[in-house]
C-alpha cells in the first residue's frame, strides 16, 4: 500500500495562519491564556495532522 505524504506547512502558510490568528484573537477577544491552544487547533485543522510543532505555534503566536 502506498503511504501518503506527511502535509507540510510552508513559511507562506504559516504567515497566512499568523495573520488569521491575529485577526481572530483580536476580533473575538480571545484571552492569552487560550491562545497557544487556539493556535495549535488552527495548524491542526489546516495540516489535518495531530502534532503541532511548537517552533511553528511561537511564531505564529508572536507579538
Amino acid at each position: 500500500m502506498e503511504q501518503l505524504a506527511s502535509p507540510v506547512v510552508t513559511a507562506c502558510d504559516s504567515d497566512i495562519l499568523r495573520s488569521v490568528f491575529t485577526k481572530s484573537v483580536i476580533e473575538d477577544n480571545i484571552p492569552e491564556d487560550q491562545w497557544r491552544d487556539y493556535a495549535a487547533k488552527m495548524v491542526r485543522d489546516f495540516a489535518g495532522q495531530a502534532m503541532v510543532e511548537p517552533e511553528l505555534l511561537d511564531r505564529i503566536m508572536q507579538k
